[in-house]
């Protein structure tokens, strides 16, 4: 078992429980970003809308519900459903269903896209606010049960929601998305110390301490200041305790490579299966979902018991997660303040409660700040978080863009439209493999294999687009059939599993050493971040065109925007300035530390308290001490 790098450090090898619990919440709550956001929560935003909606004509006449199954012409009467599905034409020129939010007519469509849009901006603040307890102290596990329990339940209060309570809908849309990405950000906290702490690595540990040791017997003699100078630099590279490569200032050895590429084996391998065990899971609840949406009468109740389904199922298996998954906490906040013996008035407790709350997200803040600051220096990964604003925000967009216009445009049932979402999710777990596969085949490197995959996803929005050619739209083609629909559907699944298995490659070779908690929380602000411009503007577009085909233009802008950008980075120049960047991080660090003990003349980091917990020794503390 490894030493502590901090007080309070569970050294404690990885245990299969422990490893269970870590898949088990990725397999209760994955279901609600596929089955929930992904399919069910925008079809009854826009049926809750719809239902209170009126069409634009005239103000007066009630929306008719886009969900009722169309009558079957006799001269089908005797032909396959499954066909019938596929030959389902676009209603053209329907008039604009429209629903007056807070005073103004917004469309239907449009009303589910800005409640996405809002939630995802609310989602984004509160991931970095809690980016500090993801990192730091003993809250990891506890705040990631709060948000998983919070979110589950929102998602299952759809339930007694209403025709006529609207907002109340979107503000659980909303709390239901939020908490999601807080408790995913969590657990992705706990990835890096189940990979440190897995008993090969443990293995492989102790055979390098073993081989230190017999290197030490034959060591000469250094200089005391030489010795102080490498104790600086141990210490500096213990401080990034999430990290899963070693912090180094000069290129890594043969054993360092050695050990970094058995680290990233192992994490890959946990984050592959974890990922695959979620999808999983989002597959079986959709299954269930369509049965449930295609046996239930009235297409409101449907949806809103598919919700309490996909709540309940993130509820109940997130219990036994937090049976078995081991708090692990990270290294102490160093306050001014006590925390460990709280005084017997209730209105003090609260106060440093409080405090403390409030330190945690100074904290995150700051340190998002300061990555910020030291990205500047880094021009490629720069390039790269940029398109990737982009990518991942067109992603998000069309999905979300395909179920609406399914729905309104092509009048889709829901078990249609969620059977849509399976298929699109195969695709994705096949693409996954797929382009790996490929690129070692034919010796491909990530960013040619992510150019290929955007160009090949631009030809989406590009074929909605092709409606406007007319002699494509008097062919019936340009999506204005369910088939077109569900052939799409492959074809962003396919693409987007290669997108996903090759983004976060490229990223961690543009990050500097030693820093990869702190970018790695950038990458995924990048991601979860950029999703609020494009919902709002093919919100607007609709609102402004009576229809969402005409927002296929901004997809197509958006989609190909990042295809010059990442045929512009270069990865070995990232690589060599990453590098750079971190040697010069970490010789500031080391004369620091260097400077900070001369002049203390004792220890660097604080001092162990009578609570018998680390504490900084600064002017607040012992004014504190003093009074």
């Amino acid at each position: 078992m490894d030493p502590p790098q901090y007080p309070g450090e569970d050294t404690r090898p990885t245990s299969k429980k422990e490893l269970a619990g870590f898949y088990l919440y990725g397999w209760a709550a994955e279901v609600f970003v596929v089955c929930g956001m992904g399919s069910f929560v925008p079809i009854t935003l826009e049926q809750l809308a719809r239902s209170r909606g009126v069409l634009l004509s005239d103000g007066q006449t009630p929306c008719e519900p886009s969900m009722t199954p169309p009558a079957v012409p006799e001269s089908s009467a005797n032909s396959s459903p499954f066909l019938e599905l596929f030959a389902r034409r676009a209603t053209p020129d329907v008039d604009q269903c429209v629903v007056r939010i807070l005073g103004t007519e917004v469309n239907t469509a449009s009303f589910a896209l800005y409640v996405f849009s809002i939630s995802v901006a609310v989602q984004a603040i509160l991931i970095v606010s809690v980016s500090g307890a993801a990192d730091h102290g003993r809250f990891r596990k506890s705040f990631l049960l709060g948000f998983g329990f919070a979110g589950a339940i929102a998602t299952m209060l759809f339930l007694p929601v209403g025709s006529s309570m609207i907002l109340i809908a979107a503000l659980l849309a909303i709390l239901s998305n939020t908490c999601f990405g807080a408790s995913w950000v969590l657990l992705n906290s706990f990835l890096p110390l189940l990979v440190r702490h897995h008993p090969d690595i443990h293995a492989a540990n102790e055979a390098e301490q073993q081989a230190r040791e017999q290197d030490e017997t034959t060591r000469p003699l250094v200089h005391v200041e030489d010795e102080e100078v490498e104790e600086a630099e141990d210490e500096a590279a213990d401080t990034s305790t999430a990290a899963l490569l070693p912090s180094t200032t000069s290129p890594p050895t043969t054993s360092d490579r050695s050990k970094t590429s058995l680290e990233l084996n192992i994490g890959t391998h946990i984050s592959a299966l974890g990922i695959g065990i979620g999808y999983t899971a989002a597959i079986l609840v959709q299954t269930l979902c369509i049965l449930l949406v295609a046996r239930v009468a009235p297409p409101l109740l449907a949806l809103r018991l598919a919700l309490f389904l996909i709540g309940a199922w993130w509820f109940l298996f997130t219990i036994p997660s937090a049976l078995l998954l081991r708090p692990r906490p990270g290294p102490p906040l160093h306050l001014p303040f006590r925390t460990h013996h709280d005084p017997t008035n209730a209105f003090t407790r609260f106060r440093r409660r409080v405090r403390l709350v409030w330190t945690y997200v100074t904290l995150s803040w700051k340190s998002l700040f300061a990555t910020l600051l030291r990205a500047r220096a880094l021009f490629d990964l720069l390039l790269f978080l940029f398109a990737w604003f982009l990518l991942s925000d067109s992603i998000a967009t069309t999905s979300g863009t395909a179920i609406l216009f399914a729905k309104t445009t092509l009048d889709l049932p829901a078990s249609q439209i969620a059977l849509i979402s399976i298929l699109s999710t195969l695709c994705g777990i096949f693409g996954a493999a797929f382009w790996p596969f490929l690129a070692r085949r034919l010796d491909l490197s990530p960013t040619t294999t992510l150019i290929i995959c955007n160009a090949i996803f631009l030809l989406i929005p590009l074929y909605g687009l092709s409606y406007y050619v007319p002699f494509v739209r008097n062919a019936g083609l340009g999506l204005q059939s369910a088939g077109e629909v569900f052939a799409l559907a492959c074809v962003y699944g396919l693409q987007l599993g290669g997108i996903s298995t090759h983004t976060r490659a490229l990223y961690a070779e543009l990050i500097p050493p030693g820093s990869e908690a702190a970018f790695f929380a950038l990458y995924a602000i990048t991601d979860k971040g950029s999703s609020v411009l494009g919902p709002l503007v093919v919100g607007a577009v609709t609102d402004r065109f009576g229809g969402i085909r005409p927002a296929f233009v901004f997809l197509a802008v958006l989609v190909a925007a990042p295809l010059p950008m990442w045929w512009a980075v270069d990865v070995e120049r990232g690589r060599r300035r990453a590098w750079e960047v971190a040697g010069e991080v970490e010789g500031k660090e080391v004369v620091g530390r260097r400077r900070r003990v001369v002049e203390e003349g004792g220890e660097e980091d604080g001092e162990d308290g009578e609570d018998g917990r680390i504490r900084m020794v600064d002017e607040e503390d012992e004014e504190e001490n003093s009074g």
